[in-house]
């Protein structure tokens, strides 16, 4: 997907998430981010919409002023959804005002900018719309070739030498001497070979043996590495070889607090 094809898909899915929770109870828990309400689920999605937009329509190369710049939704549940379009719409307009290779800040330590934003914030959104359906008992479908372009998003940002360096937690656990893990799409083109270094995870785009291997439906791989749907709960998926390293690798897969 390039970057057009990707904001597209961001208005498509924060216009579906503005739909489901529009006017809903605020304070309804989210089950998938235990110290979330509904609130603190739409404020996250709007307010990183936001943030990007700065980061990327003022071609920001240091984002302390993006980030000062949170502001929460609004308080009534029935303005959600205007807002949340909003949001995705003034987006979508700071990414058609700048090219790939227009210089702006990104944390991955790679000097991606606009192609690590366009794909971050539709990983987002994916992510948290499975979260909005936790909350709300509905159910979540997404197409294979957009799970697979989340599951890019998720897998390389974990990966990237910034998540490491500002999560020594994570850094900590993933540290390894080899092992290697195989994640395999079976319903749009999309495989990865993630192995543990000691001193980073290198990630490839390849199909190869490993220690252990995830295949199935590119949904559900999303859903269980993102730690929306514990394993056990996605019998689509057929693992292969050394259980123990996959469910290590998912219980340290983690984001931010909540998310």
């Amino acid at each position: 997907m390039d970057t057009p094809a990707y904001l597209k898909a961001v208005v498509e899915q924060t216009s579906t998430f503005a739909d489901w929770v529009h006017d809903r109870d605020a304070a309804a828990p989210v089950p998938t981010c235990p110290e979330w309400t509904l609130t603190d689920l739409v404020d996250h999605v709007g307010s990183v919409q936001r943030m990007v937009t700065m980061l990327v329509g003022e071609r920001m190369t240091e984002p302390s002023e993006a980030f000062a710049g949170y502001v929460p939704g609004p308080a009534d549940s029935g303005q959600w959804r205007a807002w949340l379009s909003d949001c995705a719409a003034e987006a979508s307009r700071a990414f058609a005002s700048v090219d790939d290779d227009t210089p702006v800040w990104d944390p991955s330590g790679a000097a991606a900018g606009v192609t690590f934003w366009s794909r971050r914030l539709l990983g987002e959104v994916c992510v948290h719309r499975a979260d909005a359906a936790a909350a709300l008992g509905l159910p979540y479908e997404l197409e294979p070739e957009l799970a697979v372009a989340a599951l890019e998003d998720w897998l390389t940002t974990l990966t990237s030498r910034g998540y490491w360096e500002n999560r020594p937690g994570f850094s900590d656990a993933m540290r390894g001497s080899g092992q290697t893990l195989h994640f395999h799409a079976t319903d749009a083109p999309g495989e990865w070979v993630a192995r543990r270094e000691p001193d980073m995870v290198v990630l490839e785009h390849t199909h190869a043996k490993a220690d252990v291997a995830v295949r199935g439906p590119a949904a559900d791989l999303l859903l269980v590495i993102s730690r929306r749907r514990p394993l056990d709960a996605a019998p689509a998926l057929e693992v292969h070889g050394d259980r123990a390293l996959l469910e290590h690798w998912i219980e340290h897969m983690d984001w931010v607090a909540g998310g």
